[in-house]
């Protein structure tokens, strides 16, 4: 019979490899939309209930229908929120594409405001632009020709991951088992990879809210003071949440699209819309190392290292889960005493 040490040594590594291989295969089936839906439900289900004292209830079946109801009302916001941003990006207000056509015009049109050395990088017209998209795209995403499908897919798999993480949220109520040990170092690892997703992504989440109102008193408030009137304010505004959920890189992506809708006004406009992102590109470390940096001790660097080399194996789902995955890693490393 091996030793007490021994059986928790191989119990230990045996849920870290199957941990380890699930969240593998995570990935590459293209399943992180449903982990991430489920786990949003059940983390917020959580968060919610030990605020209104849920748990306090007495007895199985007052706390099963009020987990319940609560988990209903929490998947019916998100599904609404869902609806409600790609309703937005689909109306006259916030479409995607006319922002994309805009880019576009604006590029063409300052030719002759921008620097002959910077003229040569720009591409010659609209179709030009859309051109360099597309190869961009074919490069990095080659599903892109089936973009339609795959949005279809995936929004069938956020869906079944809100389910999963509200019927999680009720088995946790009524099971009342002891776990075997295989089953409860499972039970472990899970756990705290729940905890990374809440650390990182509630944290950028906040960062995100605050780059969007800062670049909204930016666009809509401080320019309109100086007669600077930018079109498309509510998209950037709105791209600017949601491309600043990926920590970094969102950021980079943004500030770029804002810099080129300056060019629309002026060349000066533009200059004072690079200095600002720049200002704002460093909040952005900063905050990081202070909001997620804090949460998951990591610097802003390894965030975007591990991003880096998440992307060159898995895409953009790598990019996406390279924050929560990074974290349980040094998670789980550091309650061994190995960093």
């Amino acid at each position: 019979m091996p030793s007490t040490e021994t059986f928790a040594f191989r119990l230990n590594v045996t849920a870290w490899v199957i941990s380890g291989l699930a969240l593998i295969f995570v990935l590459a089936t293209h399943l992180l939309p449903a982990l991430l839906a489920g786990l949003l439900v059940h983390e917020l289900v959580h968060i919610v209930a030990a605020r209104i004292h849920i748990k306090q209830l007495q007895g199985t079946k007052p706390k099963l229908i009020a987990i319940a109801l609560l988990a209903t009302i929490i998947v019916s916001t998100i599904i609404a929120a869902i609806v409600g941003i790609a309703t937005f990006f689909h109306s006259d207000m916030g479409n995607l594409s006319v922002l994309l056509q805009k880019m576009a015009e604006i590029l063409e049109g300052s030719k002759t405001t921008l620097p002959a050395w910077v003229v040569g990088y720009i591409p010659a017209n609209a179709e030009g632009l859309q051109l360099i998209i597309v190869t961009w795209l074919r490069e990095h995403a080659t599903e892109a020709k089936t973009i339609g499908k795959d949005a279809i897919i995936a929004g069938a798999h956020i869906l079944v991951g809100l389910i999963l993480g509200m019927l999680i949220s009720l088995y946790e109520v009524r099971n009342g088992t002891v776990l075997r040990p295989l089953s409860a170092a499972l039970t472990e690892r899970s756990i705290k990879f729940a905890n990374a997703f809440r650390r990182v992504v509630f944290a950028q989440v906040r960062i995100a809210a605050i780059n969007a109102f800062l670049t909204w008193l930016y666009l809509a408030v401080a320019l309109p003071l100086v007669d600077i009137h930018l079109p498309l304010v509510k998209t950037m505004v709105a791209l600017t949440f949601l491309l600043g959920l990926l920590p970094v890189v969102g950021n980079l992506i943004s500030n770029a699209i804002i810099i080129i809708v300056s060019l629309s006004f002026s060349l000066k406009a533009a200059t004072v819309s690079l200095v600002f992102l720049v200002v704002i590109h460093k909040l952005e470390y900063f905050l990081n190392a202070k909001i997620v940096g804090t949460q998951i001790k990591a610097h802003a660097w390894e965030l975007l290292l591990a991003m880096l080399a998440m992307e060159s194996v898995f895409g953009l789902s790598g990019v996406i889960a390279a924050p929560i995955y990074y974290a349980y890693l040094k998670d789980e490393l550091s309650s061994q005493k190995l960093i």
